[in-house]
């Protein structure tokens, strides 16, 4: 977390060069893994217990995405102009602070980031799209990141049905943020479609059949999703299939 902040400092005052000529590791340094599958269950946020459960589900995301944007920039970032690198360097610092929120709340309930098992199963896409630019922004951003726009709106009013109004407060932010982020990953991905002469919208449900094991199902924040510039013409045939 301290570290994505401290990169994005050093980058922005030119202290950091643009090389991109080490190898990225296969995988980040988690807590405990277990298999999506044998991850305990974490109720729907009514009991203390259970928002402790969800909020930690949530800063396993936001701890992974920090890496995974890190990733994308390490990786590919030779094949893109420099102004993907400030994008995503943003992005990494964005998910950092959205983990320092929620750790911080988790810490104020009683518990902490770590004290419970995390599952390896995000982590599994990114591995899937480590050779290909184009897949990883199809995958990450525009499938897994763009499910965060549907389903936080309704975990908020969970939290503010339970009375925890600090919990809602954090996700609301991280929900505009993720807006952004949604949307820088759909903009790349259109550019670098362009140069290479593709259809994006066609070509993105292509990527997302080879390489993303879930499926995509409703309900949708198509307002968000617009906002984010990943209009109904990218997944609608995708979800009714």
């Amino acid at each position: 977390m301290r570290a994505a902040r401290e990169v994005a400092r050093a980058w922005r005052r030119g202290a950091l060069t643009g090389d991109f000529d080490v190898a990225m590791p296969e995988r980040p340094a988690l807590p405990e893994l277990l298999g999506p599958s044998r991850m305990p269950r974490r109720g729907k946020g009514g009991s203390e217990r259970g928002r402790i459960a969800l909020l930690h589900a949530l800063a396993l995301i936001e701890f992974v995405a920090i890496d995974l944007a890190f990733d994308l920039i390490g990786r590919f970032g030779r094949e893109f102009p420099r102004a993907f690198v400030d994008e995503w360097i943003g992005v990494g610092a964005d998910e950092a602070m959205h983990f320092a929120l929620l750790d911080r709340r988790l810490r104020a309930l009683g518990s902490h980031y770590g004290a419970m098992p995390a599952h390896d199963g995000l982590w599994d896409s990114a591995s899937a799209t480590a050779h290909d630019s184009l897949a990883r922004l199809a995958v990450v951003p525009m499938v897994l990141e763009a499910r965060g726009l549907d389903v936080t709106p309704m975990t908020i009013a969970r939290f503010e049905s339970g009375g925890d109004e600090a919990s809602a407060r954090i996700l609301r932010r991280i929900l505009s943020d993720e807006i952004r982020h949604v949307r820088a990953g759909t903009r790349w991905f259109e550019f670098a479609c362009s140069r290479k002469g593709f259809a994006p919208d066609s070509h993105w449900r292509s990527l997302v059949a080879l390489y993303f094991r879930g499926v995509l199902k409703p309900p949708f924040n198509d307002s968000a999703r617009q906002s984010a510039g990943l209009t109904l013409n990218y997944y609608r045939s995708l979800a009714s299939a």
